[in-house]
């Protein structure tokens, strides 16, 4: 596991309140940037030390924003809970699958994960949606197997997926976008809790990373829900600013994978 230095602390600290910024400003997007963070800010070289590590981060951080929207009273538990439980299947069996795949394949696959993320958000969100809206078996049929769905490729890449499950809730039930980034949290949560327990039964998890990335989310997630009631009316522009940044992380890793791949092959 990572020597913790003051260096290492630091940067820990501040990668996770990145981290939550953006899980508590746009319910999503914010999870893919946390291995990336781990590997090349923190320090740690393992990529899958740094997937395992991050998701769990990465639910804690999102269940602590969930514990704000919640008291907002934007949750919609019933839809949320039928999402999540679906997603956490598959959540496990994605995350046991990607055990398997040598660490730079998966760090090239991620990369391609995170670029589809930066151009689904450059896409215009729906804003409209009925508030009020209350589960149905209709609407269970379609929850469950979006969310099985997503929730594998969650575990898989090690991702919250809040990016997914936002527009899985709102095309599934017909909330509005406000309820569904508040109730994507939950199977964020969930999701990252599935990968990173299957993660460290195999022994790659940092727990000390977990807690520092933690303490920094706590402070992000905060600051991240008071910015989403300020962004109202710009979450648009804002969510343009967040893609090109995904984007260009996303040529990063993919830059480092390919030339970790090649001197493997050399």
């Amino acid at each position: 596991m990572l020597e913790l230095t003051p260096a290492v602390i630091l940067a820990a600290l501040a990668s996770g309140a990145i981290v939550g910024v953006f899980l508590g400003t746009f319910g999503g997007g914010g999870s893919v940037l946390a291995a990336p963070l781990l590997l090349y800010f923190v320090g740690v070289t393992d990529p899958h030390i740094a997937i395992g590590t991050s998701a769990a981060a990465v639910a804690a951080i999102a269940l602590f924003s969930l514990l704000g929207h919640w008291r907002g009273g934007a949750v919609k538990w019933p839809c949320a809970s039928v999402f999540a439980a679906s997603g956490f299947v598959g959540s496990l069996a994605g995350s046991t699958i990607a055990k398997q795949i040598d660490g730079s394949q998966l760090l090239l696959a991620f990369s391609v994960a995170m670029a589809v993320i930066a151009v689904s958000m450059f896409r215009k969100p729906r804003s409209a949606g009925n508030p009020d809206v209350q589960l149905s078996p209709t609407m269970v049929l379609r929850l469950a197997p979006l969310g099985l769905a997503v929730g594998m490729a969650a575990g898989f890449f090690g991702i919250g997926g809040g990016f997914l499950i936002v527009p899985g809730l709102m095309l599934a039930t017909g909330m509005t976008m406000a309820n569904a980034t508040a109730s994507s949290l939950v199977s964020v949560a969930l999701f990252g809790g599935a990968t990173s327990a299957n993660y460290a039964l195999s022994g790659m998890v940092d727990g000390w990373l977990v807690l520092i990335l933690l303490a920094g989310g706590a402070l992000g997630g905060l600051a991240g829900i008071a910015i989403a009631r300020a962004l109202k009316t710009r979450v648009r522009t804002a969510r343009f600013g967040f893609a090109a940044m995904i984007l260009v992380v996303a040529v990063y890793v993919a830059w480092n994978a390919v030339g970790a791949m090649a001197v493997t092959a050399a």
